[in-house]
């Protein structure tokens, strides 16, 4: 079998995901392997894509191999499957994987992006590899790559492939229409847009908000803005918080974008996610390394297209505002209702703005934060910034240092073990565990 390589990869051949591959090729002499450096070469391949859509054609199998970046694949690679859908040409019928590298921070977001992608061009997907970026230096991450490959194989040689369950229609865009201008307040909102001047729907909605929101808004076209090059993952910011790029982004970013009071992100679905212009502007957002530093600010989504049918694109919105820390006032879409959708939008944002609404994190925010929190605390000599943040801020909640509840909860252990001690305590247990809340209903 003939197997595709798609190293999306800034780094290339320096890639730890890629070491992976050649881990699983040198003990599979039988296939044949061939290696595109897509995310390092990404210019190239945008000036010229015969030699992928050629490396394409011949390929029997193609196996996505990356790093997750910011929930999703790197920018350089969001680039190429939009290149691969206008040029590869036919590649229905053949086999698709995923072989990625991290800390299992949001990789399901990132696996699922893949996938959906890999459906539209009608390949055979079968569900990948995500592996932490240790594994390959133990035993048991080796022997987990090895097992995945064998699976992959029997896979192919069974026709066992995953089936697209979500009814994707093409979009419908409602009209929207504009109205006058409410008063405006003192407040800021910023607009982040991916706007092209032929997309009338999402400016139509863009205006609509403006029109309805009751406070000063200010838009950012990040289409107009002469991105560098996105992020390569060199970790230059990660001591100083300067990018390496000198292109404007990082002073756009902290002086224009996260100063303001509120952010709507306004884009039209392409590929499964935001497109390929708002992913290089999330990931050059590694200049602020993993700090959170817009939480507390309400967040709304402006959205031209089918967003009911993007599973992975709304558990991704909702992800990102509950590590970030932020109210998420609402996805406003234009498949339905736009119009009531947008105003409702609007109010919720606005409410949270007057009062500095927030909610506790739920497990998306949760589970996230605890991974970041004990990478950085593993890396603190490296990721400096985020160390000082992190310390600063509260986030090395570490349950190992709340030693009273240790003891106290060995001391129930002790009790609900011994038959007689239990049963003689009924039901003060119970109304042990209750008394701090009773005391808090008191005060």
């Amino acid at each position: 079998m003939k197997i595709l390589v798609l190293n999306g990869s800034p780094k290339g051949d320096y890639s730890i995901t890629l070491k992976t591959v050649e881990y699983i090729e040198k003990h599979n002499p039988g296939y044949e392997f061939r290696v595109l450096n897509v995310g390092k070469n990404i210019k190239k391949y945008e000036k010229d894509f015969s030699e992928a859509q050629s490396a394409l054609q011949e390929a029997e199998m193609i196996l996505f191999s990356f790093p997750v970046y910011t929930f999703l694949a790197p920018s350089q690679l969001h680039k190429f499957i939009r290149l691969m859908k206008e040029n590869g040409g036919e590649l229905s019928g053949k086999w698709a994987s995923v072989i990625t590298t991290s800390k299992h921070f949001y990789d399901i977001t990132a696996h699922n992006y893949i996938k959906e992608n890999c459906m539209d061009m009608g390949l055979k997907f079968v569900n990948g590899l995500s592996a932490d970026m240790d594994d390959l230096l133990h035993e048991e991450g080796r022997r987990e790559a090895l097992a995945f490959f064998d699976h992959l194989i029997w896979s192919v040689k069974n026709d066992i492939y995953e089936k697209d369950l979500i009814d994707r229609k093409p979009p419908v865009h409602r009209p929207v229409s504009m109205v006058y201008s409410v008063p405006k307040g003192d407040k800021r909102c910023v607009i982040v847009a991916d706007l092209d001047p032929s997309d009338k729907q999402l400016q139509a909605m863009i205006d609509r908000f403006d029109a309805v929101f009751p406070y000063k808004t200010d838009l950012v076209n990040i289409r107009d803005f002469d991105f560098r090059g996105g992020c390569i993952s060199c970790f230059n910011c990660s001591v100083s918080g300067e990018c390496i790029y000198k292109d404007g982004f990082q002073e756009l970013l902290r002086n224009n974008i996260q100063s303001a009071d509120a952010i709507v992100i306004a884009f039209s679905i392409t590929d499964h996610s935001m497109g390929t212009q708002f992913k290089i502007y999330d990931d050059r957002q590694f200049c602020n390394g993993h700090r959170t530093v817009t939480s507390g600010t309400p967040f709304g989504y402006l959205i031209s297209g089918n967003y009911s049918c993007e599973p992975n694109l709304k558990l991704l919105i909702e992800a990102r505002a509950e590590c970030g820390g932020n109210y998420l006032a609402g996805a406003a879409s234009d498949e339905f209702d736009p119009e009531k959708e947008i105003e409702k939008m609007a109010k919720e944002l606005a409410y949270a703005m007057e009062r500095g609404y927030t909610q506790p994190a739920n497990f998306y925010g949760v589970g996230g934060m605890k991974i970041f929190r004990d990478l950085i605390y593993l890396m603190q000599g490296l990721m400096r910034a985020d160390h000082k943040y992190y310390k600063a801020h509260g986030i090395y909640d570490f349950p190992q240092k709340k030693k009273g509840t240790m003891l106290a909860m060995y001391l129930v252990g002790a009790l609900m073990k011994n038959k007689k001690l239990k049963a003689k305590a009924g039901n003060k247990m119970n109304e042990g565990m209750i008394a701090p809340y009773v005391k808090a209903l008191e005060k």
